[in-house]
């Protein structure tokens, strides 16, 4: 019974080590590394923004510190995008760089929401930053559906 037990240990460790996650970015200057964390950075200063709102927190100063974040953050991951970065553990979809002009407009697009967030940023009035928000997350979500596998 001991031998069984043993065995069965053994064995949930060897399946779960083999499903050890993504490959790690071994090319040099590890560009998909650099920009997935770039991409969790923005994330970092924009959830939070997210959580406000759903939790009916608004802090009109929180906002501000946080939006001030992001938009120091927001250039990061584009110099990233290489075009020989299309390998794993990339979530990018080939279109990225076979529809370039689309991907520039969602880029610009992108810009333009977090320049219209810049510009409410110290506002006290909830909606109006939320609605700034939004048009920011609907330019996330759009990227996202366009342009990664998941």
């Amino acid at each position: 019974m001991k031998n069984i037990r043993s065995s069965l240990l053994l064995l949930t460790v060897l399946v779960l080590s083999a499903c050890g996650g993504e490959p790690p970015d071994n090319r040099p200057g590890q560009p998909v590394a650099h920009r997935r964390a770039a991409f969790k950075e923005i994330l970092k200063a924009f959830e939070p923004m997210g959580v406000m709102f759903r939790t009916g927190s608004f802090d009109a100063a929180k906002f501000q510190q946080l939006t001030s974040e992001l938009m120091a953050r927001r250039d990061a991951p584009w110099d990233y995008f290489l075009p020989d970065t299309l390998y794993p553990p990339s979530h990018a979809k080939a279109e990225v760089w076979s529809e370039p002009e689309k991907f520039a407009r969602a880029k610009r697009d992108f810009y333009a929401a977090t320049d219209r967030l810049a510009a409410v940023a110290g506002t006290t009035d909830k909606r109006t930053a939320e609605a700034a928000w939004s048009a920011v997350e609907t330019t996330c979500k759009g990227c996202h559906q366009d342009f990664k596998t998941r």
